[in-house]
């Protein structure tokens, strides 16, 4: 099954991008390396937020779908659960 990304998703990585590029040249500046860990740190609260959207969209997706198939969506939750906690 094909997926379809949100512009919102997409603008978040976009975001995200620019984030790993401020840390780079925090680095590159030779920054103080609480200021990098700081900055390393919202990157990763950002990546995880991303990863929250991306699943619970999706799962929204595939339920619809399933119920329409007449099918059991438990298998769906608990795959997106297990996304959710391997991506940690």
């Amino acid at each position: 099954m094909a997926y379809e990304y949100n512009d919102e998703v997409k603008k978040r990585l976009r975001r995200l991008e620019g984030q790993v590029r401020g840390v780079l040249r925090l680095m590159e500046e030779r920054k103080n390396c609480k200021d990098v860990i700081t900055q390393l740190s919202a990157v990763r609260s950002a990546a995880d937020k991303a990863i929250a959207t991306i699943v619970a969209e999706n799962l929204e997706q595939c339920i619809l779908e399933e119920q329409a198939a007449g099918g059991d969506t438990k298998r769906l939750v608990k795959e997106a659960m297990e996304l959710l906690v391997k991506s940690r």
